[in-house]
């Protein structure tokens, strides 16, 4: 049920980097523009032949000493291996064949994944550089002639990988209403204390459906309220906490449930209260689309006063600033409080998410909010805000047509956006606004 992942390995300096920017489209590996957010560059999505694939970095690996290097390269590799659909072994035509490619080649050859090689800083179009057939000598048959830095060999080696993944294209019509929920958050904030309390408490059919690791098991679930297939993560730790590459996998998990999942529960514990951990991935959620739901768990633990559930409540919204359409409920999985609840709210956030709505119902809302709060003007230039149409749901995206981007102010995109959700209701998702600049005909 998880987006298909692939891994990118090597030793430093061979052009991971470089590479795992050039599949994710974007010239910088850190994200930029989420609200509240700091994303780091160890992950990214990459669209092909029409279909979405996680892709990893592993970085490279830091030389403390030279016992201590090949273990780490052990460890990252044994974990990509692990996790990856096809893993890319990413190695430097310029350099040649190294002891440290010769270790990760002899690692590779005894998993039973898929490894494609990629020899990077084939710079030069034409006849192949000899230089690329020592690489044979790693034992490794799928060599594919690559330059990251100018896209040269990119796209067949995309190719390759996409051959190598078997995509499930099976019982899509079955699976259309069943939602799938991606339970998120920190460990021991009872992420799977909530799925058995599903389990237990409602007498529901469930089924285990093997996930792409060891420690996630996706569990459907059928109830009164519908179907759904519940996916439970790895939590997610401080990197003070725990080892980095223990913690980069786990984070990587989240993010595949993410990009899997329709609704996504971002768990929080009462007690702990919000960390900047909970914003990164809720982060990561809000910015690909999902219908998001915070969901505080242990609320029998805390003593109640007057005020005290609404107070809780305000601070989030505080924390959680850059989506605030996101619905808070307040549960306990040990006692079952408020179960019955969280499953409404997951339905109606779905429902949000996937809205449509016509393109006459959104012009005559429009014709009302220009006439209301007039476009703004910059020197003797006024914006015209000329129609609207919904182009795409999950999450309601809208293009809005004008004579000036120029002039089309955050503020008045931000207002324009606000009586959308004020007008059709559209109170509990994300809403994408993209403005489309149309010149006017001269006579």
């Amino acid at each position: 049920m998880l987006m298909p992942l692939i891994a990118i390995v090597g030793r430093p300096n061979v052009g991971k980097s470089t590479l795992f920017n050039r599949l994710i489209g974007q010239r910088k590996a850190i994200v930029e523009g989420t609200p509240g957010v700091t994303r780091d560059r160890n992950y990214g999505k990459c669209e092909w032949r029409g279909r979405n694939i996680l892709v990893v970095d592993t970085g490279g690996l830091e030389p403390y000493s030279n016992d201590e290097i090949l273990t780490q390269m052990r460890r990252q590799i044994n974990i990509a291996i692990e996790q990856a659909n096809v893993i890319v072994f990413v190695t430097d035509l310029k350099a040649g064949v190294t002891s440290a490619d010769l270790e990760i080649a002899e690692i590779l050859q005894k998993a039973n994944k898929p490894v494609l090689v990629a020899v990077n800083k084939c710079d030069s179009l034409g006849a192949t550089d000899p230089s690329f057939y020592e690489f044979y000598n790693l034992g490794l048959s799928n060599l594919i002639e690559i330059s990251a830095a100018h896209g040269h060999g990119v796209g067949d080696l995309l190719d390759a990988a996409f051959e190598k993944i078997e995509f499930d294209n099976e019982n899509t019509e079955e699976e259309s209403n069943t939602l799938k929920v991606a339970v998120v958050g920190k460990p021991n904030v009872g992420k799977s204390s909530l799925i058995n309390a599903i389990t237990k408490e409602e007498r529901l059919i469930v089924s285990n459906i093997a996930g792409t690791t060891r420690d996630s098991i996706d569990t459907l679930v059928k109830n009164s309220h519908g179907d759904f297939i519940f996916i439970d993560t790895a939590g997610i730790r401080k990197k003070s906490k725990v080892e980095e590459d223990v913690e980069y996998y786990s984070v990587v998990r989240a993010f595949r449930a993410i990009e899997s999942a329709d609704v996504c529960l971002i768990m929080l514990d009462a007690e702990t209260g919000f960390t900047e951990q909970d914003s990164k991935i809720a982060g990561f959620a809000h910015q690909n689309g999902k219908a998001i739901i915070i969901v505080v768990n242990k609320w029998d633990k805390i003593e109640k006063d007057t005020g005290t559930l609404e107070n809780y409540k305000k601070e989030l919204k505080v924390n959680f600033a850059f989506m605030a359409y996101a619905p808070i409920v307040f549960i306990s999985a040990k006692t079952g409080q408020r179960i019955d609840k969280l499953f409404e709210e997951i339905n109606f956030v779905a429902q949000q998410n996937n809205t449509r709505l016509t393109t006459s119902a959104l012009n005559v809302m429009l014709a009302e909010a220009t006439a209301r709060v007039q476009p703004p003007t910059d020197k003797g230039k006024r914006l015209k805000v000329y129609y609207t149409t919904q182009i795409a749901t999950k999450p309601p995206t809208f293009v809005i047509f004008t004579n000036s981007l120029e002039l089309f102010h955050f503020s008045y995109k931000r207002y324009l956006e606000n009586q959308i959700r004020t007008t059709f209701g559209l109170t509990a998702t994300p809403i994408k606004i993209i403005l489309r600049e149309r010149r006017e005909k001269r006579r």
